[in-house]
């Protein structure tokens, strides 16, 4: 992964085959008629080069654009690392705190760029945070705070699990302290004890655990908050979401430790979240051999299909367990990620088929969060249908999982597009590239693994 070019994006490639827990599923797409891949790429790739009317500039056309992305990606690194704090910031002016997924995806970041050894530095510090039971809070505050539970050196929430991932890859380029594994596994253990409904699904008690704050499929929360007739016509705002989130603080229950284990008004079973713990217990049954946790991810997969599948979607949808209501099934590209897991090759194309459909997710500088026919769409919103790069990456190893090289060679060069256009934003505008939010993110750079 240090080379450049086309050998260092071959070399990915091949990594990532070596990083998947999962066996090949190539024969099961075919054998259950997936959609051509030359043709399905064909689509994508006219996002990525046809001038003006797709978006892009006219004149504008594909380049090789790796080593360009890959040298932005280390600037953007080494110029958030503090070496004393041990992680790099997200932001240094407007993200000071260390994040959990943020440093998780800059662990593979700085693995992807030739320098592990940061990467283990900050997925450690991220993870020394956790409490004794094992709950994993989603910041460490670089000063005190008490704006997201009873603790004020740390959030009472957490995020998404990419931590087994992220040691996974790490440990392709060294050897791991066996308490970083035991400190993943704890992690883990603490989901599957605490956060899971009586029909098995993780369960999340605020919208910032799923890393996705604003996402349209809180709106029904929103829209009850708010005191609004209708969810599907609720102007999103900044401040009200805001508000919003403050008073589900104010709602949630905390253990005896400060760990937020349920709430009175938000409960809610994502899609994303789901695959993403499932993938990461198979991720550890790859990572340390403990079969375990490879039946535990299979469970938890074959869950979602019987739970979550939307046929009239084709894709895997949120669960409402507390509050809620039909926002849940805003098609978004977290809807995409059980093919993350899943062995139903049916249902793995008709998701993946929509990362190369220009109504859908397809677009020309990343993937839109929110399909672009959704009415909640649009692409310069926080979470409401901008592009995002740890999403991007997360779909490009779901498509890699189905040997789908048509987009996974499209998504890869799209991110490339996005980080270079919009200055490796915290999100931007997949239409024009963009940027939005704090700039630069320092999980934009994990486009160097891409």
């Amino acid at each position: 992964m240090r080379h450049i070019g086309s050998s260092r994006r071959a070399r990915a490639v091949s990594a990532e085959c070596v990083l998947t827990p999962y066996p090949s599923c190539r024969s099961l797409a075919l054998s259950h008629g997936r959609a051509s891949a030359d043709g399905v790429g064909a689509t994508l790739r006219g996002a990525i080069q046809r001038p003006a009317r797709r978006g892009l500039p006219a004149g504008e056309c594909v380049t090789d654009n790796s080593e360009a992305a890959r040298a932005g990606a280390v600037r953007v690194l080494h110029d958030h690392w503090d070496e004393a704090r041990g992680y790099t910031y997200p932001h240094r002016k407007t993200y000071p705190h260390q994040w959990l997924w943020d440093s998780c995806f800059a662990s593979v970041a700085w693995a992807a760029v030739g320098e592990p050894e940061r990467g283990v530095r900050e997925l450690t510090n991220a993870l020394s945070a956790q409490f004794a039971h094992g709950f994993v809070p989603h910041m460490r505050y670089a000063f005190p705070n008490d704006e997201r539970g009873p603790r004020t050196d740390c959030s009472s929430f957490t995020q998404p699990p990419i931590f087994a991932h992220a040691a996974r890859v790490l440990a392709g380029h060294q050897e791991l302290d066996a308490d970083l594994i035991a400190r993943v596994r704890k992690g883990l253990e603490w989901l599957w004890a605490e956060r899971r409904t009586p029909d098995g699904l993780i369960f999340l008690v605020h919208p910032w655990e799923s890393g996705a704050d604003d996402s349209p499929r809180w709106d029904s929360w929103a829209a009850a908050f708010l005191h609004a007739n209708d969810w599907n016509r609720l102007r999103w705002r900044r401040w009200r979401w805001s508000r919003l989130d403050r008073h589900l603080v104010t709602q949630a229950e905390y253990d005896a430790d400060g760990a937020a284990v349920g709430s009175t008004s938000f409960v809610a079973a994502p899609a994303a979240f789901n695959a993403i713990t499932a993938h990461a217990a198979a991720e550890y049954a790859a990572l340390t051999g403990e079969t375990a946790w490879a039946d535990r991810s299979r469970e938890l997969a074959e869950v979602m299909d019987r739970q979550m599948w939307r046929e009239s979607e084709g894709l895997w949808s949120d669960v409402a367990v507390v509050g809620g209501g039909e926002s849940v099934h805003v098609p978004t590209l977290d809807g995409v990620l059980g093919a993350l897991v899943t062995t139903d090759a049916a249902k793995a194309t008709r998701a993946l088929d929509q990362l190369a459909d220009l109504s859908r997710f397809a677009a020309p500088y990343g993937l839109n969060f929110v399909a672009r026919e959704a009415r909640s769409y649009n692409a310069d919103q926080y979470w409401r249908g901008s592009a995002w790069m740890q999403m991007n990456y997360l779909a490009r190893v779901a498509a890699l999982r189905w040997e789908r090289t048509d987009l996974v060679d499209a998504i890869g060069d799209m991110s490339r597009r996005g980080a270079l256009k919009g200055r490796y934003a915290e999100h931007w505008n997949p239409q024009n590239g963009k940027g939005h939010g704090a700039i630069p993110l320092t999980w934009s750079a994990v486009v160097a693994a891409m």
